[in-house]
């Protein structure tokens, strides 16, 4: 970003990165197998919400080894492509920012919905330490 600032231009391959690095992201964030094509009813399969339910894990569509790889190489093929004058096309750079900031947008918010939908969250906010009022109080030490 800053050899794009410092060069004023390559608009088209900072634009080109800002899409790939959102399709990574949404590979990322999408489970591997899509709950909409395996529905069975209008509700959809979904995460266990009760305690006789079978817990499945999510298992994403795009690990997070492989998501940081292909990132780091595009950022690299990237910075390459700005040595060439080839790639350096002459754009009216604010409309590229409006259109992905639209895009971005419009792809959250229908992904957002497929997660609500089908009640899958791609994150985990750490383990638990006690199990309810009861043990509030407790230590590990106790």
């Amino acid at each position: 970003m800053i050899r794009v600032y410092l060069l004023q231009g390559w608009y088209i391959v900072t634009y080109a990165l800002g899409i790939y690095h959102l399709n990574l992201f949404i590979a990322f964030l999408s489970p591997k197998v899509d709950p909409s094509l395996m529905e069975d009813s209008d509700d959809g399969p979904s995460l266990p919400t009760k305690q006789n339910e079978e817990f499945r894990p999510f298992i994403r569509r795009l690990p997070e080894f492989k998501f940081w790889h292909s990132a780091t190489k595009g950022i690299l093929v990237a910075m390459v492509c700005t040595f060439f004058e080839a790639f350096n096309v002459p754009v009216f750079w604010p409309i590229l920012v409006m259109y992905f900031i639209m895009l971005f947008c419009i792809t959250m918010k229908r992904q957002i919905k497929h997660m609500i939908k089908y009640r899958y969250i791609p994150f985990t906010h750490g383990k638990r330490t006690y199990k309810g009022k009861e043990d509030a109080g407790k230590t590990f030490a106790s």
